[in-house]
């Protein structure tokens, strides 16, 4: 009997063994996308608001304090080699940077600032007002992001709100537009309030609009230009523009639905992503593309999106259906070591990642970091894709799937929901379903998946689990869920 107990506690230690070594060498993010911390002097409080590489080689970082620094060595192997040097200071919450002939653009919470080092001394003395065209009045919600200039000579400022519900000053609320001698065209109005800005592959500009009134959870919208993002707070600057206070949009009904009251009011342009909120973060911020022609991943022309309180990084696949842009979610990258703000992708593939925890709480304990992600050249298992079709989607995966396992139905689980489109703070999910998934087709080479569902549902985030998949070598999903915005169905 001793026997037979001892062999039996050896066996279950063996296993449990095998267990946790199967486990520790499960694949992490780690694997495919580390991240390297910068080491910031001490006395330096880099809030960073905005990251802009320059041409001389080094990288210009504003903070939420109003300074401006560049690092050099930020592209090196060894972070701790980095040095920060203050360019400028005395600005106020720079929350966009872009270099252009010469100058570098700040946007900070009342102008748009343009500066230069005319005496090659290292720090800025040339500063000129670029565009000063809307106001402050102190509120701490005031907040102004800037983009570069966009594919027609344009730089974009996106305004917060004063507060969640109001505008009390001119352009709070809108989208402006700035040509190259600085004059401003307004743009779109209906915006609550920003966390980033940025374009995709094609030049369009999107912004991360967040929970609050008319937003029921933080969300990834799209520019388009005249377009009424959904936040009717700031539609008394109609008055402002050539067509007076008439060509304000048809005000949406609280209470109602996105796609209800897009259907309504033509110049509504509804989220191309709605972030499930607290399943994939609760402060959308930053916007990055991958425009580096596979550098990156298997991601290229993907959009990745960065979270203040989750300190993590989304990652976006974007399509157009009916003349709208719209797609799915996945996770990325978590682990930022304060909240994610600021998003750059450099040429060379590396993406830069500012964070701060001023004024929200965040995962990441630090109160502010400078970080680097770069592909470590292993290709992670991910849905790739994920496609609407008329009847279902498609997905594409970085590598081939087991077909036997992909062909199984309790392989895969979806439900959907949505929120409501109303004047009070946030919703919480309602009007649930469970789409029937009829049909699982796997190709030829494993590398799609074409579900076919009864059940689709205009208007709602459809969820998506896939954990049982594996590839053909037997590793699983990185990321086993997904959540498309399904506003139109084609």
């Amino acid at each position: 009997m001793r026997i037979t107990l001892i062999i039996a506690s050896f066996l279950l230690l063996t296993s449990s063994n095998c267990l946790r070594a199967q486990d520790s060498a499960a694949p992490t993010e780690e694997d495919f996308y580390p991240l390297t911390k910068f080491q910031i002097p001490k006395g330096i409080v880099l809030e960073a608001g905005a990251i802009e590489p320059l041409p001389d080689g080094t990288l210009a970082i504003a903070t939420r304090r109003g300074d401006i620094y560049r690092v050099s060595n930020a592209w090196g192997d060894d972070p701790a080699a980095a040095t920060f040097e203050l360019y400028a200071q005395g600005m106020h919450e720079i929350l966009g940077l872009s270099y252009r002939d010469g100058w570098l653009y700040a946007t900070q919470r009342c102008e748009v600032t343009r500066l230069r080092d005319t005496d090659n001394d290292g720090q800025a003395d040339d500063f000129e007002t670029f565009n000063d065209s809307w106001s402050i009045n102190g509120d701490y919600h005031e907040y102004a992001f800037g983009s570069p200039f966009d594919k027609d000579g344009n730089m974009w400022v996106v305004l917060c709100l004063t507060g969640s519900f109001n505008s009390d000053c001119p352009w709070r609320g809108w989208a402006l537009r700035i040509d190259a001698s600085g004059k401003t065209i307004p743009t779109c109005s209906g915006i609550r309030s920003p966390g980033g800005m940025g374009f995709n592959a094609e030049g369009d500009v999107f912004y991360t609009d967040n929970q609050g009134p008319w937003n029921g959870t933080c969300s990834l919208k799209w520019l388009r230009p005249n377009s009424f993002q959904g936040h009717p707070g700031g539609n008394r600057w109609f008055s402002l523009t050539d067509g007076g206070k008439d060509a304000a949009p048809q005000e949406p009904l609280s209470g109602s639905r996105i796609m209800t009251e897009a259907d309504k009011i033509p110049e509504y342009e509804p989220p191309v992503i709605l972030f499930p909120y607290q399943k994939m973060g609760q402060s959308a911020s930053g916007i990055a593309c991958d425009v580096s022609h596979g550098k990156f991943g298997p991601f290229e022309n993907q959009l990745f999106v960065g979270d203040v309180t989750h300190s993590t990084v989304m990652r976006c696949f974007v399509e157009k259906i009916n003349g709208h842009y719209q797609g799915a979610c996945f996770p990325f990258r978590e682990g930022i070591s304060s909240g994610t703000l600021a998003l750059r992708m450099t040429d060379d593939a590396t993406m830069f990642v500012g964070g701060t925890n001023r004024g929200w709480g965040s995962r990441g304990t630090k109160p502010f970091s400078l970080e680097r992600l770069r592909w470590s050249g292993k290709m992670p298992f991910e849905i790739q894709e994920m496609r609407a079709q008329s009847d279902g989607f498609e997905l594409t995966f970085t590598e081939p799937v087991d077909p036997e396992i992909a062909r199984k139905p309790e392989t895969w689980t979806m439900e959907t929901y949505c929120y409501i489109f109303q004047s009070s703070y946030g919703s919480p999910e309602v009007d649930h379903t469970k789409p029937l998934i009829t049909q699982i087709d796997v190709a030829a080479d494993g590398r799609s998946v074409r579900l076919k569902i009864d059940g689709l549902q205009r208007g709602h985030i459809h969820e998506l689990h896939a954990d049982g998949l594996r590839s053909t070598t037997g590793i699983p999903l990185l990321h086993p869920v997904a959540y498309y915005t399904l506003n139109y169905i084609p």
